[in-house]
């Protein structure tokens, strides 16, 4: 199958001036090309099974019983769905989800800032979209961090998405930032996509509040996975 191209204005530069990693985590010399076989291609099955996918509500602590504790922060909805270039829907696709909590803070030995952790909040589950693509989650509104060794850097707010299509060699990786936020401005990785209009389609779009039963503030995010409308890729 023939797929559109896209211009690579519209994606990550893979090399970013002031940000030392990105000229590590890409290679210096062209690819090896190599024939894809059918193992590759369609494999492994049961994916869904062995990465606990399922229903994903990211804001409360991981125990069980009727009445889990709920994280420290702003509670949020965030759905969407997962197509390909032609708008045709990606079903059963493993979404995997990884985020700071409402400090700023991940749960991971190489986070050595000083912000405080969260006992009822680990940042990180996996979900499966529906049957048109569609998938939805809660989380807390992560929080902003500096990058230490920079001496300058703040990230903004964002949650990073990960995309398992039909076998492990379709994975697709990125990051994704909320509206309003001033340190979008300066954001290393974010302005690396140089296209306004791509850029765009890594920031959250707003789409209600709710009270009642749950109160939350939802954003939506809509990924194409091919093609000239394809959502960047953000490691």
């Amino acid at each position: 199958m023939d797929y559109q191209p896209y211009d690579d204005k519209t994606q990550l530069d893979r090399q970013i001036e002031r940000y030392p990693l990105s000229f590590t985590r890409n290679p210096s010399a062209p690819l090896i090309q190599r024939p894809l076989t059918l193992t590759e291609r369609t494999g492994p099955v049961g994916l869904e099974r062995e990465l606990g996918a399922g229903p994903l509500d990211l804001s409360r602590a991981c125990v069980e019983g009727p009445s889990r504790p709920r994280a420290v922060g702003q509670l949020i909805s965030v759905f969407g769905r997962v197509t390909d270039e032609d708008g045709s829907p990606i079903p059963n696709a493993i979404v995997e989800l990884w985020q700071a909590n409402s400090a700023g803070r991940y749960i991971h030995e190489m986070d050595k800032t000083d912000s405080p952790l969260d006992p009822n909040f680990t940042g990180q589950g996996r979900l499966l979209t529906g049957p048109e693509g569609e998938f939805q989650f809660y989380s807390v509104k992560p929080g902003a961090y500096p990058v230490l060794e920079s001496g300058w850097w703040w990230r903004p707010p964002h949650i990073h998405f990960s995309i398992f299509g039909v076998s492990w060699m379709d994975r697709y990786v990125t990051q994704i930032f909320f509206p309003g936020e001033p340190l979008n401005e300066t954001d290393l990785l974010l302005n690396a996509v140089h296209e306004r209009d791509a850029r765009n389609r890594l920031i959250f779009e707003y789409d209600s509040t709710s009270m009642g039963a749950v109160n939350a503030i939802s954003y939506r995010r809509d990924f194409v996975l091919r093609g000239h409308r394809q959502t960047p890729a953000l490691e």
